[in-house]
């Protein structure tokens, strides 16, 4: 677990996110005032959920992502391309290509929110 005094290389952390196969598994690479930077690699389509306890922002690394939302049009992402899911919303993840991203949200959040299920996962530590 990094310090919040100790640098992160976050491109090595990237390097490390590329060889793993497994998608929507999140992976802590600090925290700070309560949230956790995560990244992670999404491929294929979410479960609809929300998130009660926080805000949730996407940053999109590499590929695209669509985040559709139930009360609202899809919002399509790219590269460089960032969007924030407010507290309790519902959205669903979908990337038929795959893409790679970085996540903040609140310290503990499940990636599944409240919805449970089989994608449910708890950020590890990268």
């Amino acid at each position: 677990m990094a310090r919040p005094d100790t640098p992160v290389n976050l491109a090595e952390k990237l390097e490390k996110l590329e060889k793993l196969d497994a998608y929507w598994t999140p992976k802590t690479v600090m925290e700070v005032n309560g949230l956790e930077l995560k990244v992670s690699r999404f491929k294929g389509e979410f479960v609809w959920h929300s998130h009660a306890e926080g805000d949730e922002l996407f940053l999109v690394l590499r590929g695209t992502l669509t985040i559709e939302l139930r009360d609202r049009d899809a919002v399509r992402l790219g590269p460089g391309e960032m969007f924030v899911v407010p507290k309790g919303v519902e959205h669903r993840p979908v990337t038929p290509e795959g893409c790679d991203v970085v996540l903040l949200d609140p310290e503990g959040a499940l990636n599944t929110g409240d919805a449970g299920g089989a994608l449910t996962r708890d950020a590890e530590w990268l």
